[in-house]
C-alpha cells in the first residue's frame, strides 16, 4: 500500500520543485575564514540542495523557484547551478542597481572544523534578491495546475529569511495542496536568521502557521524544539546509546498536535567531535516508527548539508513507494554518504546510496 498518493510522472513537468534562496558558498578548505587567502566557490541552499540531490543522486526531473540579482555574480550562482542540472525556468531575475543597495547575491562562507574545533557558518545574504520575494511575484497556478509538480519541498531558512517570505511559503502550499502535490518542509532552524527579529518565538509563530499544511515534517531533534516547540529529553545521549524513546515520544506529540502531517522524520546527531558523528534517524508513517541503520561512529568530512542530503534520500524512497523503513534508510545513508565529501551538494550515485544501505565496507572499489 502506497505511503502517498503521489500525483502520476505523466501528468507533470517535475518531480520535484524547491522554493528558496541558493547562494554562493565560499569554502576556505583546509583553512579558516579569517586567515585564509583563496576560496572555492560553490552553490548552495538548505531548499534548493534537496532538489539538486533529487536530480542528481536519485534521477528526477527538478526546478527551483528563487530570484537571483542579474550581476557576474549572479551569472556565476547560475553557472553553478546549471552545472547541478536543477531546472531555472522558474528564476526570476532582478535588475542589479550598481552596488547591491537594492538587491545582492547572498554569499555564505563556511568553515568545515576538525577535532574539538566545531564547523562554522557566516552568512551574508540580507536584502538578497530571493528575500524580496512577495506573493503575487510568481504564477503559482502555472507552476502547479499547468505545468504540474509530483512534489515541493520549502523550508524554515526561506520562512526566516525575511517579513515576506513566510507568506510566499503559505501562497506556494495552498495552490500546490489545491493541485495534489505534496507538501514537504525541513524546520532547519538557524539562530542567526531570526535572532534579529523576534528571535525563537517569532520562528515558532511562523513555523506554527506553516506546518498547517504540511504533509512531510522533517528536522533534527534541535529543529523540532526550536520552530513548533516540541521538547526532547536527554539529547547528549541519543546516538551513542542508540535509545530513541525520547524522540519517538516528541514525534508522536508533533504527530497529535498536527493530523495534517502524513509522515515525520528527524536526523539524531551526536557531536563526538567535528569529524566524529553518531548519526541516525527516524520515521513516522500512521503511527508506526522506522529507524535508519544506526552509525554510531560516523566520519565527517564536511557536514554542511548532511541535513538536505538525508531529506532528498527520505523524499525518494517515498516518492517512489519503496515503503517508509527504505525510504529513511535511504535518507539516512544519502546524507552519510555527503557528509563525506566537500560542498553543500551532494556527489554520490544512486548505487552507491544502496551500496551503503546493504552495509557494505569501505574496501576499495575498483
Amino acid at each position: 500500500m502506497s505511503v502517498f498518493e503521489v500525483k502520476p510522472k505523466s501528468q507533470c513537468k517535475y518531480d520535484i520543485l524547491s522554493l528558496g534562496e541558493v547562494m554562493v558558498r565560499l569554502d576556505p578548505g583546509d583553512d579558516r575564514i579569517h586567515t585564509t587567502r583563496t576560496f572555492r566557490a560553490w552553490e548552495g541552499g538548505g531548499e534548493y540542495n534537496v532538489a539538486r540531490g533529487l536530480r542528481r543522486c536519485f534521477g528526477k526531473t527538478a526546478a527551483v523557484v528563487t530570484a537571483i540579482t542579474d550581476n557576474p555574480v549572479g551569472r556565476l550562482l547560475e553557472d553553478l547551478m546549471l552545472q547541478g542540472g536543477v531546472d531555472l525556468q522558474y528564476v526570476k531575475w532582478v535588475p542589479y542597481d550598481g552596488i547591491g543597495r537594492n538587491t545582492r547575491v547572498g554569499l555564505n562562507f563556511t568553515e568545515k572544523g576538525y577535532g574539538v574545533r566545531a564547523a562554522v557558518g557566516c552568512s551574508d545574504r540580507a536584502n538578497s534578491a530571493a528575500s524580496q520575494i512577495k506573493t503575487g511575484d510568481i504564477d503559482w497556478e502555472k507552476i502547479f495546475g499547468e505545468d504540474g509538480v509530483r512534489w515541493f519541498h520549502t523550508g524554515g531558512i526561506y520562512a526566516g529569511l525575511s517579513q515576506t517570505t513566510p507568506d510566499v511559503v503559505i501562497e506556494a502550499m495552498q495552490v500546490a495542496k489545491k493541485h495534489g502535490t505534496i507538501i514537504s518542509y525541513d524546520l532547519n532552524f538557524r539562530n542567526s536568521l531570526w535572532k534579529d527579529i523576534g528571535g525563537q518565538q517569532k520562528a515558532r509563530e511562523v513555523n506554527r502557521e506553516i506546518a498547517k499544511y504540511v504533509d512531510v515534517m522533517i528536522g533534527n531533534e534541535e529543529d523540532f524544539t526550536a520552530s513548533l516547540g516540541f521538547e526532547v529529553e536527554g539529547l547528549d545521549d541519543h546516538c551513542s546509546k542508540l535509545d530513541t524513546t525520547n524522540f519517538k515520544k516528541m514525534i508522536a506529540a508533533a504527530c497529535k498536535a498536527y493530523p495534517n502531517f502524513k509522515a515525520v522524520a528527524t536526523t539524531l546527531r551526536n557531536a563526538v567531535t567535528a569529524t566524529k558523528n553518531g548519526w541516525c534517524a527516524i520515521l513516522c508513517v500512521d503511527g508506526q516508527f522506522y529507524e535508519a541503520i544506526h552509525r554510531p561512529l560516523l566520519e565527517i568530512f564536511d557536514r554542511v548539508g548532511g541535513g538536505d542530503s538525508f531529506a532528498s534520500g527520505l523524499i525518494y524512497g517515498l516518492m517512489e513507494d519503496k515503503g517508509p523503513e527504505a525510504a529513511v534508510n535511504y535518507g539516512a545513508a544519502h546524507g552519510a554518504i555527503a557528509m563525506t565529501t566537500p560542498g553543500d551538494t551532494t556527489t554520490a550515485s544512486l548505487a552507491e546510496v544502496e551500496k551503503v544501505m546493504k552495509g557494505a565496507g569501505a574496501r576499495v572499489d575498483r
